[in-house]
């Protein structure tokens, strides 16, 4: 799989341990910075990973920054991303599930790295299951189609 990350300086140190986790795992990972632990702004982050997924260039993205709230929210501004803000495995694989969730973020100040490692390989066996969901995810398209197309 094909798996843009990018951090802030927070999360600059986890975001090296986690793309050798998935490159140990036979991923392909484009690092989309911070490319140090120099003080950023994670809002240019966000918006570059969400960038890469909605055109194509990832499957999907990880993001890190202290709480994974603010990066998180910079993502989703961009239409078709769905990225949760995880702390724990079993909401990171019931997001692949239930919402299809194309951005996984996480804080690096909340969860460990030997967690945040968890977190990320839930979520990526983690599979749509289409169904009752697909119509929930239609609901939400729609209201980002009013939102952008007045």
């Amino acid at each position: 799989m094909i798996i843009s990350i990018g951090c802030d300086h927070v999360g600059f140190e986890h975001k090296a341990l986690v793309i050798s986790h998935l490159e140990q795992k036979g991923h392909q990972v484009i690092d989309l910075g911070a490319q140090s632990a120099e003080r950023t702004d994670y809002p240019q982050y966000g918006k570059a990973v969400a960038h890469s997924v909605i055109s194509g260039q990832a499957e999907r993205g990880i993001l890190i920054c202290g709480t994974g709230v603010g990066i998180s929210l910079a993502a989703n501004k961009v239409p078709g991303i769905r990225a949760v803000v995880c702390s724990d495995p079993y909401t990171a694989q019931l997001s692949r599930e239930h919402n299809n969730t194309n951005i996984l973020s996480f804080g690096s100040r909340v969860v460990g790295i030997e967690l945040a490692k968890m977190i990320v390989d839930r979520w990526l066996e983690g599979e749509f299951e289409g169904g009752r969901h697909q119509n929930r995810i239609d609901q939400i398209a729609d209201i980002e189609k009013e939102l952008t197309h007045g």
